[in-house]
């Protein structure tokens, strides 16, 4: 059985120095776990090859496909706002690329694929929990509609991993508009390499910004849509209380995409301080703090990009300066225009912001779920009987009788029906997010038992966050104290 992808690969005809050529390690006896349909035909692939002992091989990286040109690429970056000039794929091999049924250029890699140059005294591989945790959320990312890498296989490689024990190991095929990162660009700015830092911005434009090309000035345009799509898909993040958890430079895509789920969770109850990462001991990539950092990351990008702007030192900080100062603006429209859909606001009055924000403070002062609230608010929207709900949420109902009275008094001045404006808010506030409680389950009952029925399950509820699914009404239900999940760890 011959399993086909149709590879065009642009990034391996770069220079040699963007890269490393490099097979991934074979595995003993890889099973797979779990294939996306759904995104293999989309990618112009044949599911039922993939789901075959052949595709399993090829998707643990037995075996290589016809016309893969494997490489790991590489890449420097700020971590934890400390800059390593050398990092690069350490456990993850490209394979290729595809364009899928949109014509959307697409990278195929293999997470967990073995040992390369940049691997830095690992062994590149990865263990299961890790990569059930990427396949449920970026999945389900996919499903709320926000910008992400996404999950094309799960496959257990028959081989264990050490860590603090050992653990069943796991090859992730990951599916990204790219894999270039802040980190790629500063690789080379860092060596002094201009001639490298304007290949890479060429090669971006070509792939992702081909409008920038037709201005006069095409890597400020490059740069003014990166930091309009980082904007954007931060803003996106806070509305699903979205939580990264490793914003590194290294870990922020050009293409604006969410990449490299590690130590990620989405909040239970709202607080803007939540950190559920192990590693980020002083909280810098809070909840709260995500746009800050993303402007900070954006900073780094602008100053890869001075040579391109201008030979005059002075004048390319004066342009930078006034790209990376649209990002606060940018990031403030996307996030006040979702916030004011959530609570089925359909005009912006003065007051608006103060209103939602008063909201806020409301839940994070009773610790009312994030989640939870907006969902059950729709439903309140369209009949006060169904106040009941959303009051039980806060530790002090009388601090959501308070705000919703002048709520009401906002949403009444509107023209549209209550039925309307619940539907609105439903399309907007999901039911169902990867609860931190849920994913760990899926992991225990897969690392401990080979059960990957409750992955299976989570992953069809997760696949309509915005839909109601009765029979799995649980699933929507925050944890009980004992259940909470404080931490979450990087997968490496």
């Amino acid at each position: 059985m011959t399993v086909h992808f149709p590879f065009q690969n642009t990034y391996a005809t770069l220079p040699a120095n963007f890269f490393a050529r490099v097979a991934p390690t074979p595995v003993i006896s890889p099973r797979l776990i779990k294939l996306n349909r759904p995104l293999a035909v989309h990618l112009g692939l044949d599911p039922d090859v993939l789901d075959s002992p052949e595709g399993a091989e090829i998707l643990a990286g037995k075996r290589l496909p016809e016309g893969a040109d494997p490489i790991a690429m590489a890449y420097a970056g700020h971590q934890f706002g400390h800059f390593v000039p050398q990092l690069g794929d350490g456990r993850a091999i490209l394979l290729g690329e595809v364009i899928d049924a949109d014509g959307v250029r697409r990278d195929i890699q293999l997470k967990g694929s073995g040992p390369t140059p940049f691997s830095r005294r690992g062994d590149g591989r990865a263990a299961l929990g890790p990569v059930l945790r990427e396949y449920v959320v970026s999945e389900a990312m996919a499903a709320l509609g926000i910008p992400t890498t996404r999950s094309l296989a799960a496959v257990i490689t028959g081989e264990s991993v050490m860590r603090e024990t050992v653990l069943p190991g796991a090859v992730l095929t990951r599916v990204a508009s790219s894999h270039i990162r802040v980190g790629t660009f500063q690789f080379f700015a860092a060596r002094g390499d201009t001639d490298g830092v304007k290949q890479l911005a060429d090669h971006v434009i070509a792939r992702h910004y081909p409008q920038a090309a037709q201005t006069d000035r095409p890597y400020h345009a490059l740069l003014e849509g990166v930091i309009a799509r980082q904007a954007e898909l931060v803003a996106r993040w806070l509305l699903v209380g979205f939580i990264h958890g490793v914003m590194n430079t290294d870990n922020t895509s050009i293409s604006g995409e969410t990449i490299d789920y590690g130590p990620c969770a989405f909040m239970d109850h709202y607080d803007p301080a939540t950190v559920f990462s192990s590693i980020d001991e002083q909280g810098r990539y809070a909840y709260a703090n995500q746009p800050r950092i993303a402007l900070w990351n954006l900073t780094r990008l602008a100053e890869c990009l001075l040579p391109l702007f201008s030979n005059k030192q002075e004048k390319a900080i004066a342009e930078a300066q006034s790209l990376l100062g649209e990002f606060p603006e940018k990031f403030t429209t996307a996030y006040q225009a979702g916030l004011r859909k959530k609570i089925g606001l359909f005009t912006m009055l003065d007051g608006d912001e103060a209103l939602v924000q008063d909201l806020l403070d409301a839940m994070a002062k009773n610790q009312a779920d994030f989640t939870l609230t907006f969902r059950r608010l729709g439903e309140a929207a369209f009949d006060p009987a169904n106040d009941t709900a959303v009051r039980q949420l806060f530790a002090d109902p009388t601090a959501y009788d308070d705000w919703a009275a002048r709520w009401r008094q906002r949403t009444s001045g509107e023209p549209q029906t209550a039925s309307e404006r619940r539907i609105a808010m439903r399309a907007v506030n999901p039911a169902f997010i990867p609860r931190n409680h849920r994913v760990e389950a899926v992991i225990e009952a897969a690392m401990n038992r080979d059960d990957f029925a409750p992955f299976e399950a989570l992953l069809k509820v997760l696949s309509k966050p915005y839909e109601d699914q009765p029979p799995f009404a649980d699933y929507a239900e925050p944890p009980q104290p004992d259940q909470r999940v404080l931490q979450t760890f990087c997968g490496t």
